[in-house]
């Protein structure tokens, strides 16, 4: 048998007595489950880490020891609007921007030195 008379079998056929069309419904119920299920897995959690992220960098102060996404260590000196300036070893300054700072990096360092993280 082959996939061709197979699809015939189980399509009715247009103008038989009785025959209906398929509905709709169904496929449309699977589409909204997938978009429900999308929402709760990935874009519901990507928002509230994004959020507690925000807020842990609002929450940095001058004197804060933090970690740059580029793995540069260094202690808050000035806090901007926008940008941070930090102290690193040697005295060297760098100003850098906020969406730079890395929160797992720093919780870990303020963990591993005996302070409470900031929340």
């Amino acid at each position: 048998m082959t996939l061709y008379s197979i699809l015939l079998q189980a399509a009715p056929a247009a103008g038989a007595p009785g025959a209906q069309s398929p509905s709709a419904l169904p496929t449309l119920i699977m589409i909204v489950l997938m978009i429900v299920v999308f929402y709760f897995f990935m874009i519901r959690p990507q928002m509230k880490k994004a959020k507690v992220e925000k807020n842990f960098k609002e929450q940095i102060v001058k004197g804060d020891k933090i970690v740059t996404l580029g793995g540069i260590h260094g202690k808050i000196v000035e806090v901007a609007e926008r940008t941070f300036i930090i102290e690193v070893e040697g005295g060297n300054r760098l100003k850098i921007e906020k969406s730079a700072i890395s929160m797992e990096a720093t919780r870990s360092l303020a963990v591993a030195a005996g302070v409470t993280p900031a929340k």
